[in-house]
């Protein structure tokens, strides 16, 4: 398990990306599963960074393990921030075309559809944001 703990803020997206793809290289990971993670990395992030401490800027952690059998990777966000559970919002229906679909959760409904398993809880005032996807 490794922990990275960040500004919030777009300036460090690169460095986040960084931490988790050299966990997933060190840790044999397929390049389709790693892409997946980077969507999902940047998107979660982003949404912390624009939205969690807004206007001001507070700390993320980043936290990324390997977990079970069969093998999964796990990224966990943990922040301070405005409590907010993303998986409560219900997914934006794609039939409808793009100007009759509500404006925002398109993000979040692709790292539901991309990732194996979601978790989130809010505990000890701290947004935990978990993403499961098997290897």
């Amino acid at each position: 398990m490794k922990e990275l703990e960040i500004e919030a803020k777009l300036d460090n997206l690169n460095q986040v990306l960084a931490f988790v793809d050299g966990f997933l290289e060190e840790n044999e990971c397929s390049m389709k599963v790693q892409m997946q993670m980077d969507v999902a990395v940047e998107e979660i992030f982003v949404n912390i960074a624009n939205y969690a401490y807004a206007p001001g800027v507070g700390q993320a952690r980043i936290r990324i393990e390997i977990t079970g059998e069969p093998r999964m990777v796990q990224v966990t966000f943990i922040d301070s921030g405005v409590p907010y559970d993303p998986l409560a919002k219900p997914d934006p229906d794609v039939t409808l075309s793009a100007e009759e679909r509500q404006i925002g959760g398109l993000g979040i409904f692709m790292v539901k559809k991309s990732m194996d398993n979601m978790l989130y809880e809010y505990k000890d005032k701290q947004n935990i944001l978990t993403l499961q996807k098997k290897m």
